[in-house]
């Protein structure tokens, strides 16, 4: 039988990850609260998906996500001064915590890779 669309559409190597994730946005919430411990589980959900983290929680657009952010951990997405799209974000984020950088430019700003984390999202 083969899998539904929406499970095999999932980047199950991201799963060791989610121990992490759920750290770093359970240390971040606005407010801790049943709801808040809520978003963070969503949100880690949607990290798993293979498209921009709005699409994968099924929004309408990456504004939509950027006010959840800024609703539900406001001190982890007041970070994102550059807006950096969501779902690199909170990996970079969870990399400089462990003092890893993977990064190879000295900024974003000067990276080969800039217009990958930067551009705007369809």
């Amino acid at each position: 039988m083969p899998l539904p669309a929406h499970v095999a559409s999932l980047d199950f190597a991201r799963l060791p990850e989610l121990d992490d994730l759920r750290i770093l946005l359970q240390q971040h919430q606005s407010q801790p609260s049943p709801m808040a411990g809520w978003m963070t589980e969503i949100v880690c959900a949607g990290c798993t998906g293979n498209d921009h983290l709005w699409q994968d929680l099924g929004l309408w657009s990456r504004k939509d996500l950027s006010a959840l952010m800024h609703d539900n951990f406001r001190p982890l997405a007041e970070r994102n001064t550059k807006d950096m799209k969501w779902k690199k974000f909170l990996y970079k984020q969870m990399c400089i915590g462990e003092g890893i950088y993977v990064c190879r430019a000295p900024s974003c700003e000067v990276c080969v890779d800039y217009a990958a984390c930067f551009a705007p999202e369809a």
